[in-house]
């Protein structure tokens, strides 16, 4: 087994005796993915002090034996969790922990049925916790995604103009991350542009860009099973006095949340510090949602930074800062950068200009 993926399968077989478990199901793709090296979509793992299985069924055979070699395959045809269940009692285990944010009631039930004798018990996050501190090369592989994001941040802003719709804008962004040696995009891309930008989530749709409009790309890649989170903010031609106001105060909560992230740093109070510029300038109840999340596997995970966030940041946290304000008669405006917390501050792994005044193009 690599040197890491066993670093991995100590650290939860610790977290299972530590949490005074004789065994642990996974079943969320990313826990599986990062014990075991497996991408296939149908698995779970079955972890217990001295074994590691891997159950999946024909199509992951000759997938599994190459992503992960070091597992012991179990080929199933049918109802995957009785026969993990069936292998619990009959290895004698007592105490199983599931991970009911991901465990459905159905292959729950599968499972208990299977294995009347062992006790199920949930236990949300013993893996995540793991993922939350990255590896040097977890860091490697999440910055070789930001760099293909910042690529393609740059032809954004140049393909920026009236009439090139946010549907065009998201498509060629994946094109180039794609084409670029990403795997995939980290999430579903999003291109708003003019009263969309106050949506913090919205889609990109056939809305023609016009002059004057503000337009929030918030765009990531993913790299060898890791993924980026990005956000830049432009405005088309010419910009309001409000636009530029609220970008501003947006600019300066994001650079002063930036500065100060570090180990030690509380989560909720990073959150405090950029809300607090927002609120002070009168915009408190636009800015509706977190700082920002932790990136690896997924693009949002362990740590978060929300307001009342009591997690402390460690080397080898990765988390965006992305405050953001939107204006229903305005349109919105949000800054995001991905930072790897090192030991003596941070590192920021995207590195697309951010001007300190509303870029117009």
């Amino acid at each position: 087994m690599s040197t890491s993926r066993a670093k991995r399968l100590d650290g939860i077989r610790r977290a299972v005796a530590e949490a005074g478990l004789d065994g642990l199901v996974v079943s969320s793709p990313a826990d599986i993915f990062y014990l075991s090296g497996f991408r296939g979509s149908a698995g779970a793992l079955l972890v217990t002090r001295d074994r590691a299985l891997l159950f999946s069924d024909f199509r992951y055979r000759l997938q599994a034996a190459r992503q992960a070699p070091e597992w012991e395959f179990v080929e199933v045809p049918r109802r995957l969790f009785a026969r993990l269940g069936e292998t619990s009692a009959e290895a004698g285990l007592r105490l199983l922990g599931f991970n009911p944010a991901h465990l459905t009631c159905k292959r729950r039930d599968e499972l208990a049925e299977a294995a009347p004798q062992v006790e199920l018990r949930p236990c949300e996050g013993l893996v995540e916790e793991l993922r939350a501190v990255k590896s040097p090369d977890e860091v490697e592989a999440i910055r070789a995604a930001a760099a293909l994001s910042d690529r393609a941040m740059a032809a954004l802003v140049e393909a920026l103009r009236p009439g090139v719709s946010e549907r065009d804008l998201a498509l060629e962004a994946e094109f180039l991350m794609r084409r670029a040696g990403a795997e995939a995009v980290a999430f579903d891309l999003i291109i708003a542009s003019g009263p969309n930008s106050a949506l913090p989530h919205a889609q990109p749709g056939d809305r023609a860009l016009a002059s004057g409009d503000l337009v929030v790309m918030d765009i990531g890649a993913r790299v060898r099973g890791y993924c980026s989170d990005m956000t830049r903010t432009y405005a088309v031609g010419k910009a309001s006095p409000r636009a530029r106001e609220i970008y501003r105060i947006v600019y300066q909560a994001q650079r002063e949340a930036a500065a100060a992230v570090r180990p030690g740093a509380v989560c909720g109070e990073l959150d405090r510090l950029a809300r607090s510029v927002i609120e002070n300038a009168g915009f408190a109840e636009y800015f509706g949602h977190g700082l920002g999340h932790g990136v690896g596997i997924e693009v949002h995970e362990a740590p978060r930074l929300g307001r009342n966030g009591e997690r402390i940041l460690t080397v080898g946290n990765v988390v965006t800062v992305e405050p953001g304000i939107y204006l229903p008669e305005t349109g919105g405006v949000r800054l995001e950068d991905l930072l790897a917390v090192t030991e003596d501050g941070a590192e920021t792994l995207t590195r697309s200009p951010m001007p300190s005044e509303l870029p117009i193009v």
